[in-house]
């Protein structure tokens, strides 16, 4: 990886920006003047680690001068400098490289989860519940705003389907990697024989779409009112505060029923709206980019099984890295830090690999 062009690029692309936002156009731009300072903000620690690499360059090279110098006293100082600098150098460079991985834009943002009951019946939502549970409890470890927007329950207290914002700092930075098949493997309390079934639901997060993302046009938007409907199909209330939205355009339907007033499950069915068309948004630019590279490592693909919970052994099994941890009973409590740690560093380094092919080998003849 060419590391120096690279840090080069993106220092002159952070004061090109710095430029920008003085210049009294873009701040009477609002949206623009918003835009580029999130990408400044983006850049600033990089750009702080940029600047105490050249230092550290700068220091070895004033240290290598004084060791032509013919005080002997002088030249030993220097070779113990010089000798911790080049110990602290492969760190510097190692964080920078990691640094340089193009950042996901949507990592700060609020999140949609949908969690779906799938094979395996009553068994299988009552499943999905424990999930939408292990979710939000995580949640609270991570001071993060849970706020249900529709759900489907069953008599027995699974979940056929719900629909959740979770609303904190790096929130789809951490859950990103958790869309896809969760399988459980378990006993359910309504078998008898005491045999092991094997049931799943489908986990999908999605990235909250802000306005600079996305512009939906009321023309493409059919709203319907109804009473909202509670277990059996009773009605709530008699008021017609539950909202169905359907985006003409891309046929994706959103309902919300969860709160009294029509604006507010208005508000939060536009949420899910949104989020969900940005998706297909994103689904098609990376099918374009998909094209382009071999590797479909971290595409997030919904259709694999990417983790099994098996309750006899409490064993959790991510089974995209192959990690195994045998505390179930505390991963379902909200302890998933270890997991998603795991995750976010396989994908990052298969990212790295993916840049460090596209770019090839140095032509320079010497290491960064």
């Amino acid at each position: 990886m060419r590391l120096i062009e690279n840090l080069e690029g993106v220092e002159k692309h952070y004061l090109e920006l710095t430029e920008e936002l003085s210049r009294p156009e873009v701040i009477q731009n609002r949206e623009l003047y918003q835009k580029l300072s999130r990408e400044q903000a983006e850049l600033y620690p990089l750009a702080e680690e940029i600047k105490k690499y050249k230092k550290l360059l700068a220091d070895m090279e004033e240290a290598e001068g004084l060791l032509a110098s013919g005080d002997e006293d002088l030249k030993k100082l220097a070779l113990e400098e010089l000798d911790e600098l080049k110990r602290e150098r492969p760190d510097f460079e190692k964080n920078l490289t990691l640094m340089l991985i193009p950042k996901d834009r949507r990592d700060e943002r609020n999140v949609i989860l949908e969690i779906r009951a799938g094979t395996g019946g009553e068994e299988a939502a009552l499943f999905a519940s424990e999930l939408f549970r292990m979710y939000s409890k995580y949640a609270e470890v991570k001071r993060w705003k849970v706020e249900v927007i529709d759900s489907s329950v069953t008599g027995l207290g699974g979940i056929k389907e719900i629909v959740a914002s979770i609303q904190g700092k790096g929130a789809f930075s951490r859950l990103k990697f958790e869309s896809g098949v969760h399988r459980v493997q378990r006993v359910p309390s309504t078998e008898a024989s005491g045999r092991i079934h094997t049931s799943a639901a489908t986990v999908a997060v999605l990235p909250e779409a802000e306005d600079v993302d996305l512009k939906v046009e009321e023309k493409d938007l059919r709203i319907d009112t109804f009473c909202a409907g509670g277990h059996g199909g009773q009605s709530v209330n008699t008021t017609y505060s539950a909202v169905r939205i359907v985006h003409i355009p891309t046929g994706v339907v959103v309902q919300c029923q969860d709160e009294r007033s029509q604006l507010k499950n208005r508000e939060k069915a536009m949420k899910v709206l949104r989020a969900r068309i940005y998706e297909i948004e994103q689904e098609k630019l990376e099918q374009e980019r998909a094209r382009e590279r071999k590797s479909q490592v971290g595409t997030g693909d919904r259709s694999q099984r990417i983790r099994t919970y098996n309750y006899p052994q409490n064993r959790v099994t991510d089974h995209r890295i192959g990690l195994t941890l045998y505390k179930l009973d505390r991963f379902l409590e909200g302890e998933m830090d270890e997991m998603i740690d795991s995750l976010i560093a396989y994908f990052q380094t298969e990212k790295l690999k993916e840049i460090s092919a596209l770019e090839g080998p140095s032509t320079d003849g010497h290491g960064a």
